[in-house]
């Protein structure tokens, strides 16, 4: 007893100094509090002592409590000093010692409160909590979306709450037409749907290549043996036709008059590039156009001609993708970046294989050059290849691939370049971004701010959207950039200002920046310090993606999945089977809210 009574003593004086070090963190804050509106204060008050509780190793205390069946403030984000309180009372009544709670200018918020405000929050962003699930699910809206209402209507019926359009993509347009399809779905099924729009933000990509041609191929799927397990589907049609895909491996344009004349059954007969023989067979008509069929693999381009011997008809295809010779990197290669925007080149090399002149592809943003130092990582192309800084100037960077496949990666134009270890200060906001942002101050709900780096770009932010009158537009900080998880304190403390304001863990950006192997534990710390300022969160970037693109989820999305139910909204990215992906998710999400609530496990009945 004697022992038991000497822990209790420790653990209360322990908790009791950890107490006076979160009054005392808000002390020092209280100036930054007091700045921020009257409603977002508590939750800036439970950030300021969330982060100070963290700057401790609570893990052996965490322990100790847990042995005397208290709370390990283990789920305390939300409601740090009330839950400290409560465990500081239940140490001193197992003294004998009454609790006398510490004055403060700030009354801490509560477990229910904590929870009714982050409600609150979610659902000024993203709408009214659906009927059979917690989460909010997002979709990106794909090209097809301005010419497909079915396709929004179908996701809105299978759970959509909120529909995303990416700024950098089509054109205002498009994005009118999506958002009228979204508008004639609602009125006729009854429901709620948000609209976000995602600025494009400064763009750090490769820049373009020479074109090659317009090429296209398919290829039939054949078995180990080479038999023909399944041909090859060629949808022919006219540009005014042109919707979403039909589930072919190839699109060609042809003369509509041509195609009207095309029966079911009838053969194509073309050479291809290679000078072999090849031959469409007509599978049937539709308001897509003609779709075919084909046994052997092909490839064509543009000009080639198909003729119909049976009926003397013939005709040149056209509208055949534009392609570009990639560079191909190998480890140990050289990369020049470039502030000259012309289209870059491979390697050269004389007829003994020595090099002339390494690989050369601009950079979209070279005003970052004068910031870049040798030694610095980059990576190219989502992470698929790496290098290091080896000399720069403010004309140009030299990199040594360090990272690529074995038999070499291609780069391509428009990839993405990450440059985790660099410092350096772009706005948030590019001209482009504030032209579009009179169309979205006019037709959505939120906005997303991509490459936010500080609280000068919320700031900025804000004065752009009183200037449009719009100044209680929601909007949602995506972090993408290891500069913005180091500074999510801040970037949090700044969102608070607004009327609603959200975060998007970007896992794809984030992944590149922060390290492949880092990315689970940032994501969980991400969602902890927004649960501390009661800031909702959308997970987002690659949920189900192979399913979305092939039909087929591995098991490692599942669990991605199954894990997404902690924040408040999911978002799912464009693909040919979108629908089914959504009808998943809702399902997974619906089944894993009895298991899981933020970090705690529910412990319903188990069924064998």
């Amino acid at each position: 007893m004697e022992l038991h009574l000497e822990e209790i003593e420790y653990l209360l004086r322990t908790l009791e100094s950890l107490r006076e070090a979160l009054l005392l963190e808000e002390s020092k804050a209280s100036e930054k509090i007091k700045a921020l509106p009257l409603d977002a204060r508590p939750s800036a008050v439970n950030l300021t002592h969330y982060l100070c509780l963290r700057r401790h190793d609570l893990r052996q205390l965490q322990r100790r409590l847990a042995s005397l069946g208290l709370s390990s403030l283990g789920r305390s984000e939300g409601h740090v000093l009330a839950t400290l309180n409560s465990v500081i009372a239940a140490l001193g009544r197992m003294t004998g010692r009454s609790f006398v709670s510490p004055t403060s200018d700030n009354p801490s918020i509560e477990y229910f409160s904590s929870r009714s405000l982050l409600e609150t929050r979610t659902q000024a962003l993203f709408g009214p909590k659906p009927a059979n699930r917690n989460v909010r699910v997002m979709v990106t809206m794909p090209s097809e979306g301005a010419r497909d209402g079915n396709l929004i209507k179908e996701l809105l019926e299978h759970g959509m709450n909120c529909m995303r359009i990416n700024c950098a993509h089509d054109h205002p347009q498009s994005w009118a037409l999506m958002i009228e399809n979204l508008a004639r779905a609602r009125r006729d099924l009854g429901l709620e749907c948000k609209v976000q729009m995602d600025l494009g933000g400064p763009k750090l990509r490769t820049g373009t290549l020479p074109p090659f041609g317009r090429l296209l191929s398919w290829h039939p799927e054949r078995d180990i043996k080479g038999k023909l397990v399944r041909p090859a589907h060629v949808l022919l049609t006219t540009p005014d036709k042109y919707g979403p895909p039909q589930n072919e491996d190839a699109r060609m344009f042809m003369p509509a008059d041509f195609l009207s004349q095309l029966a079911n059954g009838d053969s194509l007969d073309f050479t291809d590039n290679r000078g072999a023989r090849r031959q469409l067979k007509v599978l049937k008509h539709d308001a897509a156009g003609v779709m075919c069929e084909a046994e052997r693999t092909a490839y064509v381009s543009e000009g080639i001609s198909f003729q119909v011997a049976s009926k003397a008809l013939c005709a040149c295809v056209s509208g055949l993708p534009e392609v570009v010779q990639p560079i191909v990197l190998l480890v140990g290669h050289e990369l020049v970046l470039t502030r000259d925007q012309s289209p870059g080149c491979g390697a050269l090399r004389d007829e003994h294989g020595a090099l002339i002149s390494p690989a050369r592809i601009a950079c979209t943003l070279p005003e970052i050059f004068p910031a870049l130092k040798p030694g610095e990582r980059v990576w190219l192309d989502d992470g698929k290849i790496g290098g290091v800084i080896e000399a720069g100037s403010s004309e140009e960077i030299r990199v040594r691939i360090s990272h690529a496949r074995a038999k070499g990666s291609r780069l391509l134009p428009d990839k993405g370049i990450n440059l985790p270890d660099s410092t350096f200060q772009i706005a948030a906001l590019t001209g482009k971004d504030r032209e579009d942002l009179r169309f979205v101050g006019k037709h959505a709900d939120l906005v997303g701010l991509s490459f936010v780096n500080s609280s000068a770009d919320i700031l900025d932010f804000h004065n752009e959207l009183r200037s449009l009158g719009a100044p209680d537009l929601g909007y949602i900080l995506k972090i993408e950039t290891r500069m913005a998880f180091e500074k999510l304190p801040e970037l949090l403390m700044s969102a608070l200002i607004g009327k609603s304001a959200g975060i998007m863990i970007a896992r794809g950006d984030l992944a590149v920046e922060m390290g492949f192997e880092r990315l689970a534990e940032v994501q969980e710390e991400i969602l902890w310090m927004c649960e501390a300022a009661h800031v909702p969160v959308i997970w987002a970037t690659q949920v189900l993606e192979s399913m979305a693109k092939k039909g087929i989820p591995s098991r490692a999305e599942i669990t991605d999945a199954a894990m997404s139910e902690r924040a408040e909204c999911v978002m799912l990215n464009k693909g040919p089977h979108i629908v089914a992906v959504m009808r998943a998710l809702n399902s997974i999400l619906s089944r894993m809210q009895d298991h899981q609530d933020k970090k705690m496990a529910l412990l319903r009945p188990l069924h064998f």
